[in-house]
Formats: C-alpha cells, structure tokens, sequence
C-alpha cells in the first residue's frame, strides 16, 4: 500500500512539474539566477508537497480498500479459537500469542 502511494503521488508531481514548466516558459531567460538562489526552498516545496501527497493516496488507500477490517478479523479470530479451521503445523496458538 505504501509503494501504490509513493507511486502515485510521483506520477502525480511529475506531472504538475512538467505542467509548470509548460506554463512558465517565460522564465527561461531567468533560469540560472532561479535556479542558482532558489534551489534550496524549490526543493523544501518539492519535498513537502511529494510527502503530503504521498500522505493522502495512503490515506485514501486506508478508507477506500480496508473497509470493515476489524469486523473480518473478529471473525476470523473467532474461527481460529473455536478449532474449526485448521491450522497449518508450522504455526502453533501457543506461539502466536
């Protein structure tokens, strides 16, 4: 779930990039001096925005594919306690607990 976040959240910023290099063509004349005294706070933004859009894929991941874990897991620790599913030899109850 974590690499379907950071993988869409670089799709997703390499395409606003490259959306604002296809917008700001104007500032070509100016890209030394952008480039040589704003790279450092450039790179923060870039940076901030890559982790909060990785942020929300992952949380919208969470709402949208987990829905009612916790109510499939009750029951398929009920079925594991109750002795009606088996389990395979390698694992023992004792051990997991």
């Amino acid at each position: 779930m974590i690499a379907n976040a950071l993988f869409a959240a670089a799709v997703l910023c390499l395409a606003a990039l490259f959306v604002i290099a296809g917008r700001a063509e104007f500032l070509v004349p100016y890209r030394g001096l952008l480039l040589h005294g704003l790279w450092k706070p450039v790179l923060f933004s870039l940076a901030i925005t890559f982790f909060n859009l990785t942020a929300f894929f992952f949380y919208a991941a969470r709402i949208c594919f987990l829905k009612d874990t916790g109510r499939k897991l009750a029951h398929f620790d009920r079925d594991l306690n109750s002795g009606r599913t088996p389990m395979p030899s390698h694992l023992h109850r004792e051990e997991l607990n």
